[in-house]
């Protein structure tokens, strides 16, 4: 599926969630792995504000791009965030949504 490219050049962003492991599998523990980098994937929770609106977004970031001590509270900047539709069946039932991911994060300058 298609990704797209989003624009946070003039948000706010702030790290709601500390960094955890993003797992494909939660009974085994299996962490995911970035395809590009081979690094573990971690999701962040991350409020972006821009134009008098806040949302908050679970981003999936390979680890070599997280920065250490990343704490909820920090003013951060996204990297190549992107967003993608999925879909899949699971039980039975059609499922759908919107995975957002980015390539790295930084502290705010």
């Amino acid at each position: 599926m298609p990704s797209f490219k989003i624009d946070v050049s003039t948000a706010v962003v702030f790290v709601a969630t500390a960094p955890a492991p993003k797992l494909v599998n939660k009974k085994t523990g299996e962490v995911a792995i970035d395809r590009e980098t081979e690094a573990a994937l971690y999701t962040v929770g991350l409020l972006v504000s821009d134009e008098g609106e806040g949302n908050l977004y679970q981003v999936a970031v390979p680890e070599t791009g997280i920065p250490e001590g990343l704490a909820p509270g920090a003013s951060v900047r996204v990297i190549g965030l992107k967003a993608r539709d999925w879909e899949n069946e699971f039980n039975g039932q059609k499922r759908h949504g919107i995975s957002f991911r980015a390539v790295a994060i930084t502290a705010a300058a």
